[in-house]
């Protein structure tokens, strides 16, 4: 493999000048750039990264930790954040947790061994890499975080407004006249620590709404698990009228898990949903949903750790999107409502 020393020999100039060429081209006469240019070119020179991240202490990447890359909401996380630092002249590394924090530990050592510039994580759940990431930080690395973070955390992040959301949601499906509301998933302090199954017990409270021990279940977010829960809920003798799933992938299990029941949506049960995933306007009914601003957020972490690149001492900032409700028909009064309403 060519280095750059075989690329100053092949042009005729000293290594000086050949990696002055790569980095700073505006500084060379155009004849010098374009022999340099034309050796590269000939002998399928590439710099070498690594090296100069080392000599650098830091390399001109940033890595990305997402929840799961196969989930539609982190596939175009990856993709906004990619873009929004190639325009910055950045390498985006990827890598996901699976909502794991000792996953996450070993994916945060080899992006420290990348020596990566900084670094967006969307955290995972179990005990907290809050030390390693103040480690990180210490050593140059910008930290961001994104969808989720850990009390006490010093670091920026970039939030949905959570709360606001689910009140929005319960507030919905209170309107349409649903007493009996299930969250999909129900907050847990290491399995399901999110802040939407935090506050949905307590925004129930407020909308008047009784909140059944029957109806609250701790789950992995998986849509295998709200496959499973919503077939435990529905054959309740008491079976919520109304699933609040709080994340695409718990509606994606709910809604498989209804039309095995063959549970008409919304007659039998309604159904509203977070995120706002393809499949959701193809089914029949298409699905009401909570959307997340995904490319604001993204372009916000993005802008965020790259600001505290180049500015390290930048003042931490936390900012939160508004989500939008998006009404679709999965989401109706419940039968007895519905019945009521005609005999009147």
């Amino acid at each position: 493999m060519a280095n750059i020393n075989d690329v100053a020999r092949r042009a005729g100039v000293s290594p000086t000048t050949a990696k002055r060429a790569i980095r700073s081209p505006e500084l060379l006469a155009p004849e010098t750039l374009e022999r340099v240019r034309r050796a590269v070119a000939e002998l399928n020179y590439e710099p070498d990264q690594l090296a100069a991240a080392l000599r650098r202490g830091q390399s001109h990447t940033v890595g990305l930790i997402v929840g799961n890359v196969v989930e539609p909401f982190f596939a175009q996380l990856i993709r906004t954040v990619g873009k929004a630092v190639r325009e910055e002249g950045y390498t985006l590394l990827v890598a996901d947790n699976e909502y794991n924090t000792a996953n996450e530990l070993e994916q945060l050592k080899a992006f420290s061994g990348h020596r990566v510039g900084g670094l967006i994580l969307r955290s995972g759940y179990g005990e907290s890499n809050l030390d390693y990431l103040r480690r990180l930080q210490a050593r140059g690395t910008a930290v961001v975080e994104l969808d989720y973070f850990f009390p006490g955390s010093p670091f920026s992040h970039v939030m949905l407004d959570n709360e606001g959301c689910v009140r929005d949601g319960v507030s919905y499906l209170a309107s349409l006249g649903h007493t009996r509301i299930a969250a999909l998933g129900t907050f847990h302090e290491t399995i399901l620590p999110d802040e939407r199954t935090a506050v949905f017990p307590r925004l129930m409270r407020e909308a008047g709404l009784p909140l059944p021990r029957a109806y609250q279940r701790v789950i992995h977010p998986t849509p295998d698990n709200a496959y499973l829960l919503t077939k435990e809920l529905m054959r309740l003798s008491e079976p919520p009228t109304a699933l609040f799933a709080t994340t695409g992938n718990l509606a994606h299990g709910a809604f498989r898990a209804l039309k095995e029941l063959r549970l008409n949506i919304p007659e039998d049960v309604s159904l509203l949903g977070f995120d706002d995933y393809s499949w959701m306007t193809l089914v029949e009914p298409a699905v009401d949903v909570i959307e997340q601003p995904v490319d604001a957020m993204g372009e916000a972490a993005a802008a965020l750790v790259l600001r505290e690149i180049e500015s390290p001492n930048s003042p931490v900032e936390r900012r939160r999107f508004s989500g939008r409700l998006i009404r679709r028909g999965s989401c109706a009064g419940p039968r007895s409502e519905r019945i009521r309403s005609a005999e009147f």
